[in-house]
């Protein structure tokens, strides 16, 4: 036998001119001496350590300590792995290679010499890093590092000139300097690269450790429970065995979030997000400081480039590790035919399989997590980013980007860039396995050969361009038509209440489907184009070995089993690459697509931060000065929206700003904030700052939290704020006081119990500037009085305070008046002084002195000194509120409830449903036939290729060259055509079942009752309309498609493996049952975990939303860091699920690779151990070739059970709002009210009892009275009195829980919906104006024409206004009418109702918002136009109810007293009196 490591001599007899310094002998001892020279050093240190410095302190940690503890465990790991390498490479040479004679004594000493040096130094390294890594030897590293990386380089050059001149290498010294070498990059990466993070991670330290660190773990102390990771050992790394325990606990019970361990610092947001932030921004620095996608994306692969270089690498190996199968197929063939090169090579072949097949899925499972765990921190960083854009929004920007739009970069940009994790290193691992396929092809089938599959591989690329433009105009297209119907579905479900009240909900569906159609076009034309690349992709392998075998035939190269064999395995692993190209071409083009609009979003306007000078307190002696101010909230306007303003404001000071509607006074208060564009002049602000909006921002949580605002408890504060804001009362009521949970916007809470915790929590602030926007208007009049008493005159007597209000009894205790009209303060001063100095003031103060003499005429004038309800009536309310608490005693429950999630396993329904949606599941049969047909198929023209051809030179072919291409070629065509048929079946199938589910739970939506928007965040129903229903679009009929297909394929598979050796079964079904075992196992966890994921999304959407609709209000508090705090912590409870499931999956993943490996293991065995000729060569080599995808296959399968399961659970929240509680019916045919109906308008309460939810107390208790039709009854009551309630009662929007009400003798139960709600009008607490134009806001249901519009807006005071704007009906209102003022709103709601002239009128604190004029326009327009109707006021204003014919007073949900005003007001000791009293002497009074 010839010796594989030649002598010196013999290199030189056969080489003689060949260089020194390539000799083997020379590189290997070079390396020796190199590796026993760092040994030596290692322990010449670790000496001086021990013995000559002894007692001394030891120094700060070297910079591999303070890496991330991820590199410093990698490095770990390499050292030891490349010591127990050589120490195995070291041994085989002496007892196996020595003993069989591959290499003489002087070269088995020099080997010895190397592979004993390098795994003593590498083992050394290994000791001082683990147990002395105080050790100061950073420079010592890294100068190794390098040396190390340079000299492997040289040794392998070395072993590849010698094995390619003399053949004389054994392949695991070559494969051992190529580890080696890559092993080095790495090293030298980690020492040098990594400085730069040093740097930051230092920066950072004080963020993320010691006592400044923020706490992002919910309430969970995070030194006591060190997240698993963290602490996770270089074994338990590579298993996965860290995340076992969870897996463990979710088998013992169901898991919750508080079961997640918490995530390491490095996943953490506050740990990424700051150096993700100084990434974008020194990147932003350059040009125009604008972020670009280039920029973003840059900034994005920075935060990441340690991970990314990592798994590149893993994926290098992994890629290299799995082509080892290919490359020796030939050689196992014909070693199964009996030629055999040496003893045991059988053994040593079935043995080098194994290995490989170890580090393939070693290499995979780290490299597979780790990119989820990039995926989970660019979710983060985006999401974060997001939130503080949305947060510094300017006005203007706003109102280009809607909330929904905004929520849609949230949930499916920043997810979708996300996700493309997964396919981060697809691009460049294409070339490389191409390159690497090509490799293998010119090995077994020539150059010709080689060739085709080249060219034919160069063509299907190249079709990749005009395909992915087509693809990505469709997938921008999508994005777009999902944006618009996103902004839609937001924008109604915030004000679904005025759609029901109106009875337009259903018209509003149908838009919301017109809109889900354009949506749905452009994603059928996406998809159908994806499966056109999908056929062309699936098919590659296909047309390459066609193009590859028919081209040898062409040139006579001899084909022969093994190189057949050989060739199609790397096809069949080539089919992975590129089975993933059109998926890795499609997220490329989502993730741009994703990536544009962000940066787009990006590139917004901020806020100015130079439109305020901020001052402290005792630097200026005035609070607020404004000098020569002009201010637009269109900077490109010709005509400013504020002018000429000029205001100086002492500390302490009172101001009032008062006006018509649209004047600008709620503008006045913007231009203050700095939240309006300044076009010139200076703003000068001097001490702190809180704001009271007009319209009440509250946020979903407790009363308690929105009050302290982020601040401290102090008790004594507390409870002076709730007494001065009149809330104790209120507190007694509710079932939880101040920790009741207020649903979304405040929906569970009265106008004015929303306005009055607003205020608490301004309060509370104390600080040194208070501007309120008119709070006073939403609350009765003896509740104003008491908070303008007791807020702007008793706690806020020495605070400076700018109140904007329409009362005018407020304006004489002002130490300064400002008058607005058409943007201009026309006069300024005191309330005395400004009387009689110009006619604005006086139309104001003359339409009041009006209203007031209503009074005068019912001789009101007295009982000033009647403030307060007698004892009596005190006595008997609280007699009345003791019964109602002892009746609803044991039915405490909080409004809103945690989101419901299924529990435990997703039932078999959840499937079937889902596959049965479409057609009745009449496609499904065909899908499966035909992919059986196709796997057949596939099979077929491999076993076809493999008996056809001969096994070796000697053997003739059983059929000629032509008959072998031609069936080949005919399999070949109907696999591909089954590929196509395929694929057009589950996208057609996909696409129906998504449009089905989409429009019935869209169906169930729209008709779910009030209570279930009040007690759902918006936040849970835009998830799944967004995230869910996105998954159900393009996601899920992949996954369950991917999931059959993988199930049939590895079938196929354990079929040919069992023609050759049944006996493989022994090993394969226990393993099968392990596998299942292990599955079961994990799902429980993983369901659960998924789940969680999908529960744990809704609070970000949640208070995203909240936030963006009250930025202003944040901002005013300078509260913006605390909400970024907050959405951090939300962000980690979402992210932290996330990361747990990858990490299972991973667990999962790792234990079936490693039994099927086992499994092919054994199969190779049996297969050598056989005798040759007793299994034909051909058949058991094409058992291998299968058997090579057989872990990846069987692990594919378990995958996708897994992924398909966790991705159900959309369907499954899709399913669980598409069985909502539905509202009674719409329309009932046998109780078809006459078109007439209502004809008198008489409206009769019978016992009427009403309740919120079952378990929620009693809201109205026992009402019965009659509103005669045709009459005009005014409702008063003190704030939560039940007015509101009664008007909801009404319109059916709660269901009576006793009694009922009559409208002309029909029970108004009776009927349906729609023909109640239309029958009848009102005029909503909240005015409400919908994205669109002022046509579509009036007339929505398009039923009037242009002229009838004109005339309602006319009549409602509006038509000027309208008419002065270039688009005059067409002229645009944005989300939420922001561009109109509140009164302006309020007037167009007046408009509706005018258009509508219904017979039966509701007048819910419809002039709350507009000025005392307006107020009598209003009442004088229904006066004029409604005289006929039966009208029904509720208004804190008293003089709005005075000249109805009936008043009816409630008090804590029953009737305190109900007749005509003037006979209520006959008796002085009456409630009604009392009320019109306080009115009266506050109207006089001048505070």
């Amino acid at each position: 036998m010839q010796p594989l490591f030649q002598t010196t001599t013999m290199s030189q007899d056969s080489f003689p001119g060949r260089d020194f310094a390539l000799k083997p002998e020379f590189s290997r001892g070079l390396s020796g001496i190199l590796h026993w020279l760092l040994l030596i050093v290692l322990i010449g240190i670790w000496v001086w350590r021990r013995f000559m410095v002894h007692g001394q302190r030891h120094e700060p940690k070297l910079g591999l300590d303070r890496l991330k503890h991820e590199f410093r465990k990698i490095v770990l790991a390499l050292c030891l792995c490349l010591s127990g390498t050589n120490l195995l490479l070291g041994l085989l040479s002496y007892f196996y290679w020595y003993k069989n004679g591959w290499f003489d004594l002087r070269s088995l000493v020099l080997i010895l010499f190397d592979f004993g040096g390098r795994a003593l130094a590498w083992l050394g390294l290994f000791g001082c890093l683990k147990f002395q890594g105080a050790l100061k030897i950073q420079s010592l590293l890294k100068a190794w590092w390098g040396l190390s990386s340079l000299v492997t380089s040289y040794c392998l050059v070395v072993d590849v000139v010698d094995y390619r001149k003399l053949q004389t290498l054994p392949w695991p010294f070559l494969a051992l300097d190529f580890v080696s070498g890559c092993v080095g990059l790495v090293l030298c990466y980690v020492g040098y690269a990594k400085k730069n993070e040093l740097d930051d991670l230092d920066q950072r330290e004080p963020l993320l450790n010691g006592n400044g660190s923020l706490s992002f773990n919910n309430g969970e102390d995070s030194t006591k429970t060190k997240p698993p990771f963290s602490t996770a050992g270089v074994f338990s790394l590579l298993s996965f065995a860290w995340v076992g325990p969870l897996i463990a606990t979710g088998n013992e019970k169901i898991i919750d979030l508080k079961d997640v361990p918490q995530l390491d610092p490095t996943d953490s947001v506050s740990g990424i997000f700051p150096y993700f932030k100084s990434r974008l921004e020194s990147r932003k620095g350059n040009e125009d400081g604008k972020i670009t996608t280039f920029k973003l994306t840059k900034a994005l692969v920075s935060s990441s480039k340690g991970e990314l270089i990592f798994t590149g690498f893993l994926a290098l190996v992994y890629t290299c590790a799995s082509y080892v199968g290919p490359y020796l197929i030939d050689n196992f063939v014909q070693y199964l035919n009996g030629t055999h090169n040496y003893e045991y090579e059988g053994y040593v072949l079935a043995l080098t399989f194994f290995v490989a097949k170890i580090v393939e899925c070693l290499c995979q499972r780290q490299w597979m997590f780790r990119l989820q765990r990039i995926g989970v921190r660019i979710r983060a960083d985006l999401i974060t980013l997001i939130y503080n854009k949305g947060l510094t929004l300017s006005c203007k920007s706003k109102q280009g980007q809607t909330s929904g739009e905004i929520i849609n970069y949230m949930t499916v940009d920043a997810e979708r860039i996300g996700n493309f994790s997964w396919y981060l290193h697809d691009p460049w691992l294409v070339v490389l396995q191409v390159a690497l396929a090509l490799f293998l092809l010119y090995k077994n089938i020539g150059a010709a050969g080689m060739i085709a599959a080249f060219l034919v591989t160069l063509v299907l690329m190249g079709l990749n361009l005009p395909l992915g433009k087509v693809l990505q105009n469709f997938q921008e297209k999508l994005m777009k038509s999902k944006d618009k119907r996103m902004k839609a579905t937001s924008e109604i479900l915030r004000n679904m209440r005025i759609l029901k009240l109106q009875g337009w909900e259903m018209k509003f569906l149908s838009r919301i489907i017109e809109l889900r159609l354009s949506e749905t076009g452009w994603l059928k034309r996406y998809l159908y184009s994806s499966s056109l690349v999908g056929f062309l992709f699936y098919g590659a392998p296909t047309f390459i070995s066609v193009a590859a075998f028919g081209t040898c035939m062409h040139w006579g190269i001899p084909l022969q089993t093994g190189k057949i064999l050989a060739a199609l395995a790397t096809f069949r692993i080539l089919q992975e690459p590129i089975y993933n190209l059109p998926d890795t071409i499609s997220m490329i083009i989502q993730s741009k697509v994703s990536l544009d609009r962000l940066s787009g979003f990006l590139r917004l306007d901020d806020l100015p931060s130079d439109v305020v000078e901020r001052l402290p307190k005792h630097v200026s002696e005035n609070a607020i000065e404004i000098i020569d101010g002009n201010f637009s909230w269109d900077a490109s306007s010709a005509n400013p929206t504020l002018e000429d303003i000029n205001i100086t404001v002492s500390h302490g000071m009172r101001v009032a700003v008062c006006g018509t509607v649209g004047s600008g006074k709620s503008s006045l208060l913007s231009c203050i904030l700095g939240e309006m564009p300044k076009v010139s002049g200076t703003i000068k602000l001097s001490g702190t700052k809180v704001y009271v909006a007009q319209s009440p921002w509250i946020q979903s949580g407790k009363i308690q939290d929105n009050i302290l605002f982020g601040k401290e408890m102090d008790k004594e504060r507390y409870d002076m704020v709730l007494e001065v804001c009149s809330l104790k009362k209120d507190l007694e009521i509710l079932s939880f006081g101040d920790q009741t949970v207020i649903g979304e916007r405040g929906i569970n809470l009265s106008g004015g119990q929303k306005q009055r915790i607003q205020i608490a929590r301004a309060l509370y602030q104390d600080a040194d500037i208070y501007l309120f926007d008119d709070p006073f208007s939403a609350v009765d009049a003896h509740t104003g009085t008491h908070l303008f008493k007791e807020c702007i005159l008793g706690l806020l007597g020495s605070k400076t305070v700018i109140y904007v209000t329409h009362q005018v009894e407020f304006l004489p205790a002002a130490d300064l008046i400002l008058v607005m009209k058409g943007g201009r303060i026309t006069q300024a001063g005191k309330y005395n002084d400004i009387l009689n100095s110009g006619p604005d003031f006086i139309e104001l103060v003359g339409a009041h002195n009006k209203a007031l003499s209503t009074l005068d005429a019912f001789g009101s004038s007295t009982a000033s000194d009647n403030s307060v309800i007698t004892e009596d009536a005190k006595t008997a309310s609280k007699e009345k509120d003791q019964s109602s608490k002892s009746e609803d005693s044991g039915l405490k429950a909080q409004l809103v409830q945690d989101e419901e999630r299924e529990k435990g396993q997703v039932g078999f329904d959840v499937y079937w449903k889902y596959i049965t949606t479409a057609y009745g599941g009449a496609l499904v049969p065909f899908i499966l036939i035909i992919h059986t047909l196709f796997q057949l198929l596939q099979i077929g023209s491999n076993y076809w290729m493999a008996w056809a051809t001969p096994v070796s030179e000697d053997v003739a072919p059983p059929v000629t060259r032509v008959t072998l291409l031609a069936v080949y070629v005919g399999l070949a065509v109907g696999s591909s055509v089954c590929v196509l048929i395929r694929s057009l079946l589950t996208i057609t199938a996909g696409y129906k079942t998504a449009t089905l589910l989409f429009n019935k739970m869209h169906q169930c939506i729209f008709r779910a009752p009030m209570s279930f928007f009040d007690s759902t965040p918006s936040g849970r129903i835009l998830n799944r309309a967004s995230t869910d229903q996105s998954s159900v679009d393009l996601d899920i009929p992949f996954q369950v498609a991917g999931f059959v297909y993988s199930m049939i394929q590895l079938l196929g598979i354990i079929g040919v493996m069992s023609q050759v050796a049944w006996q493989v079964f022994i090993v394969f079904i226990p393993v099968i049952a392990v596998c299942v075992w292990y599955q079961r196992y994990y799902i429980s966890a993983a369901r659960e975990l998924a789940r969680l994921v999908g529960v744990c999304k809704a609070p970000v959407i949640q208070h995203f939303a909240e936030t963006i609709s009250g930025s202003m209000t944040i901002r005013s508090f300078d509260q913006g860091k605390r909400f970024e705090e907050t959405n951090m912590t939300l962000m980690d409870g979402y992210s932290r699920p996330k990361f747990y499931v990858a990490a299972a999956m991973e667990w999962l993943c790792f234990r079936l690779d490693m039994l099927s490996s086992v499994t092919f293991a054994f199969s190779l065995v049996f297969l050598v151990s056989i005798p040759t000729g007793v299994i034909s060569p051909s058949l058991a080599g094409l058992a291998v070739t299968y058997g090579l995808n057989l872990n990846m296959l069987q692990a594919w399968v378990i995958w996708n059970l897994c992924n398909l399961e966790s991705k159900i659970i959309s369907v499954e929240r899709i399913f669980q709002y598409s069985n909502i509680d539905s509202e009674p019916p719409l329309f009932i045919e046998e109780n078809h009210p006459d078109a007439s109906w209502p004809s008198n308008g008489e409206i009769e309460l019978r016992d009427l009892q009403v309740r919120y939810a079952p378990h929620m107390p009693l809201v109205l208790r026992g009402l019965t009275c009659t509103f005669r039709g045709g009459k005009k009854t005014g409702i008063v009551g003190r704030t939560g009195s039940g007015k509101s309630t009664l008007i909801q009662t009404l319109f059916r929007l709660v269901e009576p829980a006793a009694g009922q009400i009559t409208i002309d003798g029909i029970n108004i139960s009776a009927i349906g919906l729609h023909d109640l709600r239309s029958r009848l009008s009102i005029i909503p607490q909240d005015p409400t104006m919908f994205e669109g134009t002022v046509r579509s806001n009036l007339d929505p249901l398009e039923e009037f024409t242009d002229e009838e519009i004109w005339e309602a807006l006319d009549k409602c005071q509006l038509g000027d206004e309208v008419r002065k704007k270039e688009e005059k009906l067409d002229s645009p209102v944005s989300e939420n009418g922001e561009n109109w003022s509140m009164g302006q709103r309020q007037l167009v709601c007046l408009g509706r109702v005018l258009l509508k002239k219904s017979k039966v009128l509701v007048l819910d604190e419809a002039t709350a918002s507009v000025d005392t004029a307006t107020d009598n326009l209003i009442q004088q327009t229904l006066r004029q136009h409604f005289t006929h109707s039966t009208v029904i006021t509720i208004a804190h204003r008293i003089t709005s109810v005075l000249d109805s014919d009936m008043v009816l007073l409630l008090d804590h949900g029953l009737i305190a007293e109900y007749d005509t005003p003037s006979k209520l007001l006959e008796n002085k000791e009456s409630a009604f009196a009392q009320l019109v009293a306080e009115y009266t002497a506050r109207s006089n009074s001048g505070f």
